[in-house]
């Protein structure tokens, strides 16, 4: 502009870089209740605290007449900021410019601010409301998505990464969510799928595909969903405050007050006596851990088990706990890929295990077996074993054969392992020890002697009971329930500083 001084340009030049998007989008979000990319990661950030990189950038294609819209930023805003005083990196894709669509540049700036993250070693917070790759930049938008893809990939294990849904999601920016490490879904206009719809492929044309309905159900991808976007980014904060920055730090401690060694004793009251019933494991969880302290994720995915994040006494820990109230407590493949996952993640990033006992075995049904059992079921195996961080298990109840191995047993290197006296740990069900006990192989006298009730007393008397396990190392205390919280906490101060060498090579083969 003639006669303006450079401040004057530089003013109406960051204008414009601030509201580069299109009017009538942004009026439609405000008025659905919604903010535009900006706003949301200043609504998520402390007060003047965001930091923007590449906010001048603008795409340098000229195909379908692009050269005559030329947006400031790209369609996506990133820097870093501070969330409730430790910096994190952000980006926020812009729905009001060309849809959110990864173009080149957009992809470009996305992997510049996620390699400052990998160099610098700070938590991820990525918000997506894009449609994929910009199609009317061809080919070249296609190259910068891999890199994001890419760069993602080395970040995972090295830092936490959280992704949040505001709205339609598809493509690579798809792709990029399943890498997270934790998924948030807006309810109201999250939609999140691989493939949009085509007239070669039907199914997809339904609008419930890739829904807030739709990821409830299945899939395993979003770990938490949120009434509007302002509670989605509430549950950023919330998640990362149990994580540290990085894989070489560990999560802080937050003490609320509540008493170290104070008795459960309400746990009395949530299990009951006869074994046949059923009880909610979340009320046992919600009594050990530190008050109002868990935060359960996935819970309407596999949900006969339960994982989540909580605290005994300030202390970030992991919880995985078998729910007798759904499917009895069987493990099937949903539920073993669902804890392994977790397993891991914790594990990356030093959180402690905290495991809660009660299964009855791995689910026996043939379309479980040819769905992958096996292979799925060694993964939560897999996750255990090489897990480094503490590991703490409670035996409350069942814990039969190959699945009780599984759910962090002394075998897989357990730190702590307890069991309440009422639990039973044997190596099948009792209906099995019947058939073995009726066997042709057993003296005709034998079988007329003893009944089943007698077989089965027998049987308890000599391998069930876990005080037998406490005799033979297998157990390292059999304690009342109601002092359960206070003899996890005992335990875990030592193991803090646990350090465990594991024996070099290039990476394991956990069976994906």
């Amino acid at each position: 502009m003639a006669g303006s001084s450079p401040g004057e340009n530089l003013d109406a030049i960051r204008h414009d870089a601030y509201n580069s998007g299109d009017r009538k989008i942004t009026e439609k979000l405000h008025s659905e209740g919604s903010q535009t990319a900006r706003e949301r990661i200043i609504s998520l950030l402390d007060s003047d605290t965001f930091v923007e990189i590449d906010a001048l950038i603008n795409h340098r294609s000229y195909d379908y007449n692009l050269h005559l819209h030329k947006p400031f930023g790209d369609g996506v805003v990133a820097g870093h900021g501070m969330l409730n005083g430790r910096r994190i990196v952000c980006f926020s894709q812009d729905k009001s410019v060309f849809s959110g669509s990864i173009g080149e540049m957009h992809g470009k700036k996305i992997v510049k601010i996620l390699e400052f993250a990998e160099k610098s070693l700070l938590p991820i917070i990525a918000i997506w409301d894009g449609v994929g790759q910009r199609v009317e930049e061809g080919v070249s938008s296609l190259g910068p998505s891999g890199d994001v893809l890419n760069i993602i990939a080395a970040c995972s294990g090295r830092v936490p990464i959280i992704s949040v849904v505001l709205g339609n999601v598809v493509g690579a920016s798809a792709l990029a969510i399943g890498l997270s490490d934790f998924t948030i879904f807006e309810a109201s206009y999250g939609r999140l799928l691989l493939s949009e719809s085509s007239p070669d492929n039907p199914a997809h044309h339904s609008q419930e595909t890739g829904s807030t309905n739709f990821h409830k159900n299945g899939g395993g991808i979003a770990c938490l969903f949120a009434e509007d976007e302002h509670i989605a980014l509430d549950m950023v904060s919330e998640i990362i405050s149990f994580f540290p920055d990085n894989m070489d730090s560990v999560p802080e401690i937050k003490k609320n007050g509540d008493i170290w060694n104070r008795k459960c004793e309400s746990i009395s009251e949530i299990v009951p006596n006869d074994p046949e019933k059923t009880y909610d494991v979340r009320e046992i969880i919600f009594e050990i851990t530190d008050n109002e302290s868990f935060l359960e994720l996935f819970p309407n995915h596999a949900s006969n088990i339960v994982i989540g994040l909580g605290r005994l006494d300030g202390h970030s820990v992991g919880i995985v706990a078998n729910q007798a109230s759904v499917m009895n407590g069987f493990l099937d493949i949903d539920a073993a890929v669902k804890a392994a996952r977790f397993i891991r993640t914790c594990d990356c990033f030093n959180i402690p295990l905290l495991t809660f006992v009660d299964v009855p075995g791995f689910l026996p049904e043939v379309t479980q077996e040819w769905s992958g059992l096996i292979r799925q079921g060694a993964k939560l195996f897999f996750a255990y074993s090489e897990a480094t961080v503490p590991k703490l298990s409670v035996v409350i109840g069942k814990a039969y054969g190959e699945a009780y191995l599984a759910m962090c047993s002394k075998h897989l290197g357990s730190d702590y392992n307890i069991a309440w006296p009422s639990s039973k740990i044997i190596v099948s069900s009792g209906k099995d020890i019947i058939n073995i006990a009726n066997k042709k192989e057993m003296p005709t006298h034998e079988k007329n002697i003893f009944t089943q009730g007698d077989i089965l007393k027998d049987y308890s008397e000599k391998f069930e009971d876990p005080f037998v396990l406490a005799k033979n190392g297998l157990l390292d205390d059999v304690i009342e329930p109601l002092q359960t919280r206070e003899y996890l906490i005992r335990a875990l101060r030592p193991l803090l500083s646990k350090k465990e060498w594991t024996p070099p090579k290039k990476h394991d083969n956990i069976p994906l």
